[in-house]
């Protein structure tokens, strides 16, 4: 079975979907088969690959919700070897409609179960929030990535999304891992950039990736041109980032 990586920080505007969008992408150029599975109802994950998801007439809210198989919402991307799960506007009802529903924290890993066979690596772009959708994307992953701003106010909600992660562990998915924490929006010019990497190994001694993803003007452009970095850019310095990411995340499934 392949590794399934959740991308997970309930703090929005922390490089959480560049992250996913470009890891994937990232894989996919090192030869590996992925599926981006987008949990979050904003769609930029979807429509950063260049996928107008409010043009979709089904996407993984339908999945969910045993509306179509998984296959059938799928979409090619312009990467070879990565396809997306795309969000649609309709997902951002599921929080509601799960509610009440059985084995409502288990949706995404039943419908993902039919589709693992096909994959090399299942990457998952959480939503910025620990609801149920980002709890069904814990549930449904064997591994949890949790990128980082280097800004002081980033590390705040951390304690609590460690607590959410040790809950799942106690009551549904007791092997659940911490891949690791990646720093992003790095500023080497910035004092404070050092400052929020030293207290990230507070939280995470063993688990800091070494690769630190920079702020830069063409990680933030990408997506309004639906493409990933390496697409975008290929020879830059966010490009190069991810790459060297890409090796880490490889190197830990040899």
């Amino acid at each position: 079975m392949p590794p399934v990586i959740s991308i997970v920080n309930q703090k929005g505007g922390v490089g959480k979907t560049t992250t996913a969008v470009n890891l994937a992408a990232g894989l996919s150029e090192a030869g590996k088969f992925v599926l981006l599975v987008d949990l979050d109802p904003q769609g930029n994950a979807t429509s950063g690959l260049g996928i107008k998801h409010e043009e979709l007439e089904q996407g993984l809210y339908h999945s969910i919700m045993g509306e179509a198989r998984v296959h059938d919402v799928i979409k090619n991307t312009a990467h070879t070897g990565l396809r997306v799960a795309p969000a649609t506007p309709d997902l951002a009802g599921a929080n509601v409609e799960l509610v009440n529903v059985a084995g409502r924290e288990s949706k995404l890993s039943d419908v993902l179960a039919e589709a693992k066979h096909a994959y090399d690596y299942i990457i998952i772009d959480c939503p910025p929030s620990l609801g149920i959708l980002t709890l069904n994307g814990l549930v449904a992953a064997d591994h949890v990535l949790i990128p980082v701003q280097a800004e002081y106010y980033a590390l705040e909600g951390l304690g609590q999304l460690l607590k959410t992660i040790d809950l799942v562990r106690e009551n549904i998915r007791p092997d659940l891992n911490i891949l690791g924490a990646v720093l992003t929006m790095f500023d080497s010019r910035n004092r404070l950039s050092e400052e929020v990497l030293h207290e990230l190994y507070k939280y995470f001694p063993n688990n800091i990736f070494r690769s630190v993803i920079p702020r830069t003007v063409r990680l933030a452009e990408a997506p309004s041109y639906g493409q990933s970095i390496f697409h975008y850019e290929s020879n830059g310095k966010g490009a190069k980032a991810y790459e060297r990411l890409t090796r880490e995340i490889l190197e830990k499934f040899v």
